[in-house]
């Protein structure tokens, strides 16, 4: 166990990005009754993720985490998560192909329900408001009711996230992840695109290689492994008496685990060494990520590293790089090379959402092209250092949203009034999604290609 660690330790220390509850005392009933209720997950799954997350980190792996901004109480269904599981499957195919190695699938999902926010209140007009923190704290609506953080919404949350993790086991285990299920999936996808023809040869490979396995007697029906698929959770720990309600001792190791999801990640905003976000994260043994923005020092990171990451254990720690398309190389190197420095295991991870946020017709949105030019400068920064790029962090739907412009459809600044329905941020819709994952198996099928060529020649 970490030193001077317990579940509530961190209620000891200076906090940021929290709700302010005005009945603390039916906060802590919630939190009493949270306390009671089953995991949603479990220790052995969490250390199954770890251990896959360690083979990341050691170059023989890739990670692929996204799912929405802010999942929302309104928009749970099953067509929804089907949906998002569907389009997550079929990324997670090109970019196995792509990078001829095992992909680790982490959804932001069953549990991403709190929001950071640059500001503890909201204008419209004359008016001023709390917030909105995320279906778990607060409403959207704006209005002063649903403005005030509800303890209660904490119970919905749990059970919204029950629910929809016995779903997503039913689709990963029960036959849905069917690989010929996925690949015909892709198939249609590059059917049905504009950019088509870019697209056909690396979905002709992959037919090419279905059809040779076929060939040799490698089936789904011979081989479990292509009609089941490991699925982990995971979410931001912001609303930290929630984690620690569902904060358990595993009963096989004596360790405690956040039973809330597979894997928890800190924030850019909330990754204050001394402060308690930290303090709850390092005591727990679930794998966890590390928000790293423009304001994060070499010393800084390696500071947290330890803090979070005391034995060096591979799997253990994920950094989640996300510093905008324009500013990866100023940033970036110098991180890589204090972490190589001082020998820290870590898989490094890209997000290319949060820093190419701009408003256009007045809404929010993320350009493609930006999302496409930081992952691609991940890449290339990792290779010149020497270093493994191991995956990307995105906010996606399955669904058919204008939120995010460019893309090969070339949704415009007029199109995001179409279909904008995100409860936070921007997300890339099932297409553009697909998209990135097959330029991105392109460049690391390439990247592949050049690297045998050298050793050969």
């Amino acid at each position: 166990m970490a030193q001077n660690w317990n579940p509530s330790s961190w209620r000891q220390k200076p906090i940021q990005q929290v709700p302010d509850y005005p009945d603390l005392a039916a906060l802590a009933a919630t939190e009493a009754q949270l306390a009671t209720y089953p995991p949603l997950v479990f220790a052995g799954e969490a250390r199954r993720l770890k251990t896959a997350l360690a083979n990341v980190s050691e170059g023989r792996g890739f990670l692929l985490q996204g799912g929405d901004c802010a999942e929302s109480f309104a928009e749970h269904g099953a067509d929804n998560i089907r949906d998002f599981f569907r389009a997550f499957l079929q990324m997670a195919v090109a970019l196995t192909f792509g990078a001829q190695q095992p992909v680790v699938k982490i959804g932001r999902i069953a549990g991403q329900f709190a929001k950071p926010r640059s500001s503890n209140v909201e204008r419209q007009g004359e008016v001023e408001l709390p917030s909105y923190r995320g279906d778990i704290i607060n409403g959207i609506e704006f209005n002063e009711k649903a403005r005030i953080p509800d303890p209660e919404r904490q119970i919905m949350a749990y059970r919204q996230s029950a629910a929809t993790l016995n779903l997503l086991r039913a689709f990963a285990q029960g036959g849905y992840a069917n690989l010929d299920n996925v690949h015909q999936w892709m198939l249609g996808f590059v059917k049905d695109s504009p950019q088509a023809e870019r697209y056909r040869k690396l979905a002709d490979r992959i037919s090419e290689t279905m059809d040779f396995m076929k060939a040799i007697g490698i089936t789904p029906e011979s081989n479990p492994s292509l009609r089941e698929t490991d699925f982990f959770t995971s979410h931001e720990a912001l609303l930290l008496g929630y984690e620690q309600a569902l904060t358990r001792v595993d009963s096989t190791s004596g360790d405690w685990y956040a039973t809330s999801g597979h894997m928890i990640w800190i924030g850019d905003r909330t990754r204050q060494p001394d402060h308690a976000h930290v303090e709850y994260c390092r005591g727990i043994k679930n794998p966890i990520g590390l928000k790293c923005g423009p304001s994060m020092t070499a010393d800084g990171l390696i500071e947290l590293i330890d803090i979070l990451n005391p034995a060096n254990e591979a799997g253990r720690l994920t950094l989640i790089c996300r510093f905008g398309h324009d500013k990866v190389a100023e940033h970036l190197p110098r991180l890589i090379r204090a972490v190589q420095k001082e020998g820290k295991k870590v898989v490094w991870s890209c997000d290319p959402m949060h820093g190419n946020t701009i408003t256009l017709n007045s809404y929010k949105t993320r350009p493609f092209e930006r999302i496409l030019l930081e992952v691609e400068s991940f890449f290339q920064i990792h290779r010149a250092e020497g270093t493994h790029p191991g995956g990307i962090h995105i906010e996606m739907t399955g669904n058919d949203v204008t939120e995010c412009t460019g893309g090969a459809r070339a949704l415009s600044g007029a199109d995001l009034a179409d279909r904008y329905h995100t409860h936070c941020d921007p997300r890339l819709n099932a297409d553009q999604a697909l998209e990135l994952a097959f330029l991105l198996a392109e460049r690391m099928k390439g990247g592949r290609d050049e690297k045998r060529m050298v050793v050969n020649g």
